[in-house]
């Protein structure tokens, strides 16, 4: 096990232990079968293997008598049928980003991501210490859902461009793929969003349904395709600063759930949120540089964009506030929790990152 490896996994180790223990000391709890449907296909191994790093863990710490059987996005329920799934006992679990939900309300958002918001750290930092968990589960309650925080892609990529944006103009009529609140905040600046599922992203972008599509980053976007039609690639993905999945449960099905077995799913989901943001660190990399051998073109969008990005997404967070008790309710301590974090990060993290990358080692 390399040291990297040993690293994510330990954070985890010392309650997964506990756990293993107390099912060994327990033989008389019950088998028990669930399955997760997944909003991703099985062909992006890191973000779709999130659910089964979990499902994995769950059955070594149980050993075998709790077992969760991971479905691909469309093989029980569409990508985005899966909180009804729930709702319906269709399926016991999910994996999935709650953003894509946000046509239900808004406030699905805080469970992933907001545009301009928190990175994976700072995101962590909150869920588990900030009370950010706490507000998310109350606001699913209503939704017969308990979420765990599963995974992580940290910071996007601003997406594949058949022609190249300099100025909020240029978006204007623009048919995108986005997700989540980043597709209100494109249509407030003149852009088209199209909410479509990770596998049927590329076919439509092939054929001219969409100009420009947005996924994860150099990594799942090489094995996507996107650079073989659209050579523009843009960054930053304002709208994901940091990319968070989750890992849903039916409320009713958890609380039938023996006790070990939900320390068991605690254990394991932390070690999936771990996981793939290490995966990602580790596999981005490279796959940018075979992306720019093969001729994409990087971009950075420029200050105008990102400035009416920004005030508009905003301005969209206020109207909400105004008319959406459950959003207010979350809102509210995140933009204090963000403002505190941003302080503390300014001074701790983004000084030496300017010096540092600005100077590599041996320039």
């Amino acid at each position: 096990m390399n040291r990297r490896r040993f690293m994510v996994a330990g954070a985890a180790a010392s309650s997964a232990a506990a756990v293993q223990q107390a099912v060994a000391q327990t033989p008389s709890l019950p088998n028990i079968r669930w399955r997760c449907a997944s909003s991703f296909p099985k062909s992006l191994d890191t973000i779709y293997g999130g659910a089964e790093v979990l499902a994995k863990r769950v059955e070594r710490l149980t050993g075998g008598k709790f077992q969760i059987r991971v479905f691909a996005a469309g093989e029980i329920v569409p990508a985005f049928g899966v909180v009804d799934a729930l709702q319906q006992g269709t399926v016991e679990c999910a994996h999935t980003a709650s953003y894509y939900f946000v046509g239900k309300n808004k406030a699905f958002a805080f469970d992933t991501t907001l545009p301009f918001g928190l990175n994976q750290r700072q995101q962590n930092s909150w869920i588990y210490y900030g009370g950010g968990l706490e507000l998310v589960r109350e606001f699913l309650r209503d939704f017969s859902i308990i979420s765990f925080p599963a995974g992580n892609t940290g910071v996007q990529m601003g997406g594949w461009w058949r022609k190249e944006v300099k100025t909020v103009d240029d978006l204007k009529g623009v048919k995108m793929r986005i997700a989540g609140l980043g597709g209100e905040v494109m249509a407030r600046l003149g852009a088209v969003p199209q909410q479509i599922a990770g596998g049927d992203i590329y076919p439509a972008l092939e054929r001219g349904a969409i100009d420009s599509a947005e996924w994860v980053g150099p990594y799942d976007d090489e094995k996507l395709g996107f650079y073989k039609v659209a050579p523009n690639y843009y960054f930053p993905g304002w709208w994901e600063s940091n990319s968070m999945y989750s890992f849903f449960v039916n409320t009713k099905e958890w609380d039938k759930l023996p006790k070990e077995y939900q320390a068991a799913i605690e254990a394991a989901a932390y070690e999936a949120n771990l996981d793939m943001m290490a995966k990602y660190d580790f596999k981005n990399p490279a796959a940018l540089q075979r992306l720019v051998k093969n001729g994409v073109k990087l971009h950075q969008f420029s200050n105008e964009i990102m400035i009416a990005a920004q005030k508009s997404a905003h301005e969209l967070y206020e109207e909400e506030s105004a008319k959406n008790p459950a959003w207010k309710k979350l809102y509210e301590p995140w933009k204090k929790f963000r403002t505190d974090v941003f302080l503390w990060h300014r001074v701790g993290e983004f000084s030496y990152e300017q010096f540092a990358y600005a100077h590599p080692l041996g320039k």
